[in-house]
């Protein structure tokens, strides 16, 4: 697979020096609020693709500022009522979307709707003339709990990629970033990724900026070897502490970001790993 593979623009080529980005504003729900990549130096808290992103770009320029918005399980109406104004506030010249993803994955929902509502989202963020990075939806033919959403997932990244050609945004293609289509790069949860994935998304997503770093693949370890009967005990178990406390939340129109804040609303600087906080 080549890097054009994974990104649809490249804004920015290598041989021009540092990049160009100054502040960078995250919007989105549990993927980019970085939830199943715990961060140790914080209480409860989470890194994710989006914060290992920030620390390669900081690493760049003295004065870079990094803010992220998101919240886990918001729908796409809540992440566009709730972050994008605050977004637009900060003044990025670097933004970067994924939402809908927890639209897509409900029943009865057209994929065709959740994208409108992206666009709308898209066309406000735009005026400020910052760089936009949209993303793509895994392809979830790998995994046998969200496989049937297949289908509504692929016809909205076609949405998604048409909405970037409109708009001049760069896409970061998780559909076709096929190391992750393996169990081992999720949370016990098997929705999120883990530290593995996040850090592969954050390696395709300096990729389709064309900014060069040192961040290295991460392999993961074998997957053990088990029984039958163990699997099954695993997926009992899996859907007693995962599948049904959603599917409750789904009844009760609950939300597993109710009463979270963004975890960095303003934009800052970035702690580098290794350095002191």
């Amino acid at each position: 697979m080549t890097d054009d593979d994974e990104s649809r623009r490249a804004p920015f080529a290598e041989n021009q020096g540092p990049h160009p980005w100054r502040r960078f504003v995250a919007i989105g729900d549990s993927f980019t609020e970085g939830i199943g990549d715990p961060d140790p130096t914080v209480p409860d808290g989470h890194r994710g693709w989006a914060d290992r992103v920030a620390e390669v770009l900081a690493q760049e320029v003295d004065d870079f500022a990094y803010a992220n918005l998101a919240v886990r399980g918001k729908l796409i109406a809540q992440i566009v009522a709730d972050q994008i104004d605050p977004a637009i506030a900060l003044k990025p010249d670097l933004i970067s979307i994924c939402a809908g993803g927890n639209d897509v994955i409900r029943p009865r929902t057209d994929p065709d709707d959740i994208a409108a509502q992206l666009e709308d989202a898209v066309a406000r963020l735009s005026s400020t003339g910052a760089a936009i990075v949209l993303f793509t939806g895994i392809d979830t033919g790998f995994t046998p709990v969200f496989r049937a959403f297949r289908g509504k997932v692929a016809i909205y990244n076609e949405n998604v990629r048409a909405i970037a050609d409109r708009y001049d945004c760069v896409v970061a293609d998780q559909w076709a970033l096929k190391v992750v289509q393996d169990s081992r790069f999720f949370d016990d949860d098997r929705l999120h990724f883990n530290a593995l994935g996040h850090h592969e998304v954050a390696r395709m997503v300096l990729r389709a900026l064309n900014v060069p770093n040192d961040l290295q693949a991460m392999q993961p370890d074998p997957l053990p070897v088990r029984s039958w009967r163990e699997a099954r005990t695993e997926d009992i178990g899996w859907a007693r502490e995962h599948f049904v406390p959603w599917v409750l939340r789904r009844l009760r129109h609950q939300s597993s970001g109710d009463h979270i804040a963004a975890k960095r609303p303003e934009a800052g600087p970035v702690r580098l790993p290794g350095s002191e906080a």
